[in-house]
């Protein structure tokens, strides 16, 4: 299918070409002419099977070269009759179809390269959080294949099994854990091998830590002496506890959904994907979604979808294409000049995310990874890395963590551990300056919600993001409480060899008061946008899209990303964004859907 759009495009050309000879037009009056007339109109009034003779055509579009679209892009082109294209507005994620020479993507622990500029990264930014002392937050997302997988910490964390079924509550019918966990284990190739939890044979590679780093260890021991368990799965049958945490590491390089399931889908004749590629607007034809515009190299460029046009850009990009394209709230589109096709409330609402804080500890003994992140220790690193994908590159060193419950009657952990035997300071934007570890923590079902707008009708300006933070007491507690049990953590036996002074919150934050002043100071996103595109029942005024990803009031139109969650998961994103792109690929292709039943998940004793 690239090959038919190049031939298209030449035909173009030449026929311009013709066309200047003989009415004798200039080749540039002739062109602008021609885009002229192609933009007279946002609802098309011929199908797309009628402009496919001139347009390129595919039976599904594809927006969104990330997490969820690479799924999407693997599993609807094993249908060989099946035509896919999958469009992304950042580059490859290799370079002449290497990964050595995209290390900064593929070596684990490179990830903090690619957070702290925008080259494959949007590079977004929040409006001045009123609740936090009118700090603007960042807010790294991937712009690259693979998307945010393609730069996250490579944390694999599922959530919750009562996560699933409190969607299911919220009116996604069919997404409770019974049906959800299946899509997990098909997604997964777990190092362990299959059990009731774990997948053994899926394209999704998981690891555990291999560093065994004695702080890592020590806070394992720490953990356990403060009264809490350990799991020796996270994502199976006990969530609850301190252990090793899963990492989409594989041979020591970052596993991400490229590495799974794009590059792998390439290999089918059927799929196309494009690189560099910034779609501007849904194509509509009445309420019909029949393509999709998009910029190239500068040019202007339109493709049609025979079955369906499908987003998956995330909880940010989602959105603000669903609006610029005329489907969102009437009265805001209209403001902007934006002819409205379909009046839908609730896209760009429901914004959820997690904030947590780093507690950090000053570190006796020369253990911690400050050295190794000195120029010439990291070139002797990096150099291992290039030739063998061994030493400390080949992890992101966050191998240990936990999920705890905050205080009484909580039904299930509330609260999130990573353990890092390092300093971060500004999201890795600064270099540590002493020997130190950290716990990253926070808690894992916020009640603030927040909303993203458009800033103009323009696709290149950033919306506006309104994550409203800490607009409520519950969340500011539940931080507090965050702060005070890693507290407890870093004092127990365990720690008492490595325990130099607090760093952050530090001596001097003892009262709640003061804790909250840190909170309000210092707590940060984990980058886990999500909500903003809520799937629920057409009965709820904001959900976006049924059941069965489709959007609303509109045919052929689906969202398949985080952004269709209806509410966080209690945990990372990049799991739980796999699964719902598994079980809506089967879904999209009318596959009956997977289900394990009466799988056991541990509940607390009251």
């Amino acid at each position: 299918m690239f090959y038919t759009s190049r031939a298209v495009l030449m035909h173009t050309v030449l026929t311009a070409r013709s066309m200047h000879r003989l009415i004798g037009l200039t080749k540039v009056n002739v062109l602008s002419s021609l885009f002229a007339r192609s933009r007279q109109h946002q609802n098309l009034s011929t199908s797309a099977k009628t402009c496919a003779a001139k347009t390129p055509a595919y039976d599904y579009v594809i927006v969104g070269a990330g997490s969820a679209g690479c799924v999407l892009a693997n599993r609807l082109s094993e249908d060989p009759s099946d035509s896919v294209l999958l469009l992304e507005a950042g580059p490859k994620d290799t370079l002449l179809g290497s990964k050595r020479l995209m290390w900064k993507i593929h070596m684990p622990a490179a990830l903090i390269y690619n957070l702290c500029d925008d080259k494959y990264n949007w590079y977004y930014h929040t409006t001045a959080q009123k609740h936090m002392n009118n700090r603007v937050m960042y807010w790294p997302r991937g712009r690259v294949w693979g998307g945010s997988s393609s730069l996250n910490a490579m944390v694999y964390i599922r959530g919750h099994a009562e996560d699933y079924n409190r969607w299911e509550k919220q009116g996604a019918t069919g997404w409770d854990y019974e049906h959800c966990l299946p899509y997990f284990r098909k997604a997964q190739c777990h190092e362990l091998g299959a059990d009731t939890y774990r997948g053994g044979n899926g394209p999704l590679h998981v690891s555990r830590g291999k560093t065994k780093h004695p702080l890592h260890v020590t806070f394992l021991e720490a953990g356990q002496q403060a009264g809490y368990p350990f799991t020796d799965d996270m994502n199976g049958y006990q969530q609850e506890g301190v252990g090793w945490m899963d990492m989409t590491i594989y041979k020591g390089q970052r596993w991400s959904a490229a590495s799974a399931y794009l590059h792998p889908g390439l290999l089918h004749t059927n799929l196309s994907a494009e690189e560099k590629t910034l779609v501007t607007r849904i194509l509509f034809d009445g309420t019909k979604a029949i393509g999709v515009e998009y910029v190239q190299g500068g040019l202007t460029k339109k493709v049609y979808a025979n079955k369906e046009v499908i987003l998956s850009g995330g909880s940010i990009n989602s959105p603000q294409l669903l609006m610029l394209s005329g489907v969102g709230n009437a009265d805001d589109l209209k403001a902007l000049g934006i002819p409205v096709v379909c009046h839908l409330p609730g896209v760009g609402q429901n914004l959820q995310d997690h904030l947590e804080l780093y507690v950090q500890q000053k570190c006796t003994e020369p253990i911690t990874l400050y050295k190794s992140q000195k120029s010439m220790k990291m070139i002797q690193i990096g150099l291992e890395w290039l030739w063998n994908f061994t030493g400390e590159g080949a992890t992101a060193h966050l191998e240990t963590g936990g999920f705890i419950r905050s205080r009484p009657g909580v039904s299930h952990p509330d609260i999130q551990f990573h353990f890092l035997p390092s300093q971060v300071i500004d999201h890795g934007r600064a270099t540590p300056n002493l020997e130190a570890y950290q716990v990253h923590v926070g808690p894992m079902r916020p009640t603030s919600v927040g909303w993203l707008k458009l800033r103009s009708a323009n696709p290149k300006d950033h919306p506006i993001i309104e994550p409203n933070y800490l607009s409520t007491e519950t969340d500011v507690v539940e931080l507090r409480q965050s702060v005070k049990l890693t507290r407890e953590i870093f004092a127990q036996k365990a720690f008492d060899k490595f325990r130099g002074p607090e760093i952050m919150p530090g001596s001097h934050a003892q009262t709640d008061k003061e804790i909250d002043a840190f909170v309000r100071e210092k707590a940060d996103s984990a980058y886990h946008p999500s909500c903003t595109c809520k799937m629920g029942q057409s009965s709820d005024p904001m959900a976006v899209v049924d059941p069965e990803t489709r959007v609303m009031g509109l045919e052929n139109l689906r969202v398949v990303d985080s952004s269709i969650m209806p509410s966080v998961v209690s945990g990372n994103l990049n799991s739980p964004t796999i699964m719902l792109a598994e079980k809506a690929a089967d879904l999209i292709k009318g596959c009956p859907v997977l289900c394990d039943k009466d799988v056991p998940v541990y509940k607390p004793k009251p």
